[in-house]
Formats: C-alpha cells, structure tokens, sequence
C-alpha cells in the first residue's frame, strides 16, 4: 500500500539536491538558460560557409545548452513523478517546454544553412581537427540534404510542430482521466472498478473466470470508444505522412530510421523472422495450455501464472545483495558504480501517494549522474525491474562519463539492450539458487513469457505499425473499425488462432487501442532488437573470457560515438546476420526442453 511520501525513510528517496539545491535555484537556471539561449542568433547567417572555427563555436554553444536544457528537464520531471498531484510541479514543466517551443522558432534557420554546405565541404569538416569530433553530424546532413527546407519552411514547421502533441495528449486524457470504467464482481464477491491497474492485476489473476470476466468488460469498454480512437490515430498517422511528404521521404518508416542510419531492411527482416518463428511460440503457447490444464488456452490465459502458490519475497536490501551478486560477470568496476547508485541516493525506491507508477532510468542530466525511478514491492519482478532500470543507468553513466556531451546519447535503437542483458544475468543468478522444482519451473516460465512479451509480441506490434502507416501513405481511410480488424487479423496469426493454439475473441482486436507507444512511430520494433542483441551478449560474455567482457563494458561507453548497427558489431553482434535471431529462437526452445524435462 502506498504511504505518505514523508514518512518514507530518506535513504530510499532520490537525491535531488544534486541537481538543484532548491526548487528556486532551478527557477534561476531556468533564466539563465533562456538568456544564454538568445546567443544562437549569433550564428544566423554563419553556418552556411562552412568555416570550421564558426562551425567548433557553434557546436560549443549547442552543448553548452543541452547540458543545461537537460538538467532542467531531469529536475522538473522528477519532481512532478514524485507526486503527480502537485499543481506547481506540472507548471514548472510547462514553463521548460515553452521555452523549447520558443527556441525551436528561433534556431529554425540552423537546419536550411548547414544544408547549404556542399558535401566536398561536408567531407572536409568530416577530418579537420577543429570538427572531426562532430563527423555523425556532417555523415547525417549529407545523407538528409534532400530533405531539408527553407528557412521560411523550416520555422513554420517549427511553429507547428507541437499541434503533432494534439492525438497523443488527447488520447491520454481520454484514457488516463474520461474513460467511465465498469464494476466487476469477482468470483469471492469483492466489487473492483475495472481500470487499467485492476485490469493488469486480473488478467494475472489465478481464477480464470475472473480473467475472463475482466477481459470482457475491460475490451467492451474500450469497444465503446473505437471510432475516437480511430480518428485519434488518424490524426496522429496523417501528421506523419504530412511530414513525410513535406521534407520528401518515401516512408514514415525511412523517416524514422534515417536519421541513425539504420536500413529498413533490419525492420523488415526483424518482421519476417519472427514469422518464421511462430512454431517456437506456438510450441510456447502449447506448453502454457499444457501446464495450466484448459481444454481450450484462450487470450485471456496467456498472462495466468502456470504454477500456483508461488510467492517469492525480498526486502529491498535483499534485492540489492541479488542485484550485485548477478552483476559480478561485469567486473569490480561495473559494481562499484553500482553501488555508488544505491549508497548515494540516485533512486527512488517505494511507491507513495501521488507517485507515478512503473519505473524508468533517466541519465539525461549529463554533468550530474543517472536517476532511477522504481515502485519496489518485493516480488521478484521488482527485483527484476531494479536491476533492468540499474543496466539503463551503467549504460547512461559509462556514455555519459567516457564521451563529450554531444557522443554521449545513446540511441533507443540499443537502449533496451544493457538493461535486458542485466535481466539475463539475474535470471541465471536465480536459476542457481531456486532448488525446487516448481519454483524452478515457475522461473523458466516466466523468462519465456519474456521471450512471449518482447520478441513476439513487440514484433506482433510492429508489423501492425507498418501497415497501419501503409495506409496512411496510401491516403486509404483510417477507421477504428478498420484498425482493429487489421490488429485482428495479425493477432490471429501469431497465436495460431486458426491452428486451434490459442483462440481469439474478435473482441479483443481493439487492444490496439491500448497501446500508447503507438503515437510514437516505429517505436517499439527496439524492444525486440534490444532483446535479440542482449541474450546473444549475455551468451558472450558468461561462456567468453575477458575480450568478451571488455567489448561489452566498451559498448557500453560508447554512447553514440558510432551507428547503433556499427556499435553493436564492435560489440559483437551483427544485426544484418539471421545469427543472433537464430540463438535466441534456439534458446527458448532449451528453456521449453528443460520445462518438460522438469514436468517428466
């Protein structure tokens, strides 16, 4: 149960004070930044001749702000995370994020002239010393030329880029705030309002009627709404295809992806592997039905814990001895660090009132040190969370500590990757300590519906992204029929629907509605990216010897001093190669092994 945040010890609490010693210093930093910000008309008219010592200043100022910019964001979204009900909080995010739109207009130019630099130019900066350090930015601007525009153009879509903010505000409000959710009578007669916690709590829930009950009422809800979601995600699709066809992209999908230079070939072979993988997960989904004893294994079953009575409990304390326990394949080093995070008060350990809910790593304050966000309640899922959010923060420290401010952001296309592989590490930790058998079982399940979780049902997203956007660039209409009948049909693929693996009430096709990483393009293919490279590190790292550990530790410095593709080559993974798919296929087909060894 959540407490008052004052009562909870302050040793469990983050430390802000690192950032800003009072709410009032941030206020002042704030007009700080907004004076030092007017510096950049100072390189209006500049940048198009290319001169590398403009050019070293200009990058100079622009790292100067983004250190600043970015411990203000840190402050101000932790502050308002810690008790969402404070008005104050939310101004002060506001105020920052109308001095980015104000600033957005009045850097508008930098784009159009740096665009004017011709690629000899371009190629010439790329090695003079002055620059050099900057050459991502230069390989970028060659390759987005085409898509660059006026000066004029450039800030009107400036100026209108935050009506783009309008269909994913919306959404939120209608889901987080107006949606009218059901009474549901459970099974033992206790009344619940079915909102989106007691949704996640049922859909785990040991009693199948109660799953099946919410499930009903949960998707029947939704149902009621599926022409405004429809026409929400209209807005939000038609907004992309705008864009797209202003600055001359031949995808929403080349759009995003450009930018870190990674091929529409990986999307699109991420799509067609997992495909060819269905049999695995179908092979998954069998066992599942098997080990919960139903006839028929419906959708409203794949969440069902197989093993009952199962209750592992850790204090937070203990949770931290697990997490440095599984992190010792990382060296002294890696450790120490993580220690520092925990001594030194860069997390927020317990739920209070108010209190945002799941979890997140931030290392965007970049001259201060990552912050993590938890609700730790004990179980080993919480446990499993504090050390996924600790990889986010090695990864954000590492970068941050190794690269000048500029190499320090490392892309989303392997964010999930350190946090993944620590995931991995504490589940090998616990495979060695977990001696009986359904507890055993219980583990290998629960990696699995990792596997069922990310890799397929990402992918499964994914896939529905893409021609969800086809649509849009095919000016075809944009329903919420037409949508959920289009996630229902990719739905019904991938779990053998019509196979007789597991059935699918046409109900449920709505549930692209309940995704909001779809207002974010081409998001949520990462995950599955991310946790393909993590398992094919992990294996790496635990059967190799110190090169592998350092190649590791070296991506993990690396930040984006390098393409996400050539990054993770360095490190040894090559996602333009079938093999670290392949392996990790090949390793859920050994967990299943062993599970029907266990069950034998």
């Amino acid at each position: 149960m959540a407490q008052n945040r004052a009562d909870i010890e302050n040793k469990y609490k983050w430390n802000k004070e690192d950032l800003y010693a009072t709410p009032e210093d941030w206020d002042k930093a704030l007009e700080e930044l907004k004076k030092f910000s007017k510096g950049i008309v100072g390189f209006k008219g500049k940048l198009s001749a290319g001169d590398p010592e403009v050019l070293r200043e200009y990058f100079d100022f622009n790292d100067k702000l983004g250190i600043a910019a970015a411990k203000l964001g840190t402050y101000a979204h932790m502050v308002v995370d810690e008790d969402l009900r404070i008005a104050e909080n939310n101004e002060r995010q506001q105020r920052l994020q109308l001095f980015f739109v104000d600033y957005s207009q009045l850097s508008a130019f930098e784009t159009p002239e740096l665009g004017q630099i011709s690629d000899e130019q371009l190629d010439i900066l790329m090695k003079d010393p002055r620059t050099a350090d900057h050459w991502m930015s230069f390989d970028q601007l060659k390759r987005e030329k085409a898509h660059i525009l006026s000066n004029a153009e450039e800030e009107l879509m400036a100026k209108t880029s935050i009506l783009g903010d309008v269909p994913d505000s919306a959404y939120s409000i209608l889901t987080d705030a107006e949606m009218p959710w059901p009474q549901m009578t459970l099974d033992n007669g206790e009344e619940i309002k079915l909102d989106h916690a007691e949704y996640m709590t049922q859909r785990v829930s040991s009693n199948r009627n109660d799953r099946k009950n919410a499930f009903d009422l949960f998707w029947k809800t939704y149902k009621q709404f599926e022409g405004t979601f429809g026409e929400l995600m209209a807005g939000n699709i038609r907004q992309s295809v705008f864009n797209i066809t202003v600055r001359k992209y031949a995808s929403v999908l080349e759009s995003c992806l450009e930018n870190k230079n990674i091929p529409v070939s990986v999307y699109d072979s991420l799509v067609e592997n997992v495909n060819k993988a269905l049999p695995t997960f179908h092979r998954y989904l069998n066992l599942r039905k098997r080990m919960l004893g139903v006839e028929q294994l419906e959708y409203w079953d794949v969440y069902a814990p197989v093993v009952s009575d199962i209750e592992l409990k850790y204090s937070y304390e203990e949770a931290q001895q697990l997490v440095l326990e599984a992190i010792k394949p990382l060296g002294e080093d890696y450790a120490k660090v993580v220690k520092r995070a925990i001594d030194e008060r860069w997390i927020d350990v317990y739920p209070n009132e108010g209190k945002a809910s799941g979890a997140y790593s931030t290392g965007a304050a970049y001259d201060v040190h990552p912050y993590i966000l938890t609700n730790f309640n004990g179980t080993l899922d919480s446990v499993s969370t504090l050390i996924h959010e600790l990889g986010h923060t090695m990864h954000s420290y590492l970068s941050n500590t190794n690269q000048p401010y500029h190499k320090s952001h490392y892309a989303i296309f392997v964010a999930e990757v350190a946090s993944t592989f620590n995931e991995c590490l504490l589940d090998e930790l616990m495979l060695t300590k977990l001696q009986k058998k359904d507890e055993k079982i219980s583990l290998l399940m629960n990696i699995l519906d990792g596997f069922k979780g990310t890799l397929f049902r990402q992918t499964q997203f994914a896939e529905f992204e893409r021609e969800m956007y086809k649509l849009g660039e095919s000016n075809q209409p944009i329903t919420g029929k037409k949508l959920t009948q289009l996630y229902l049909d990719i739905l019904k693929k991938y779990y053998g629907h019509d196979k007789g693996v597991c059935h699918i009430d046409n109900l449920v096709g709505i549930e692209w509605a309940f995704i909001p990483h779809f207002y974010r393009a081409y998001y949520v293919y990462q995950y599955s990216t991310s946790f393909i490279a993590s398992n094919a590190l992990v294996e790496a790292v635990l059967k190799g010897g110190a090169e592998d550990q350092k190649r590791y530790l070296n991506f993990l410095s690396s930040g984006c001093a390098e393409y996400p593709i050539d990054l993770l080559r360095n490190a040894g993974i090559d996602m333009m190669d079938a093999k670290p798919f392949e392996y990790v296929v090949d390793k859920m087909n050994r967990i299943m092994d062993e599970i029907e060894k266990l069950l034998a």
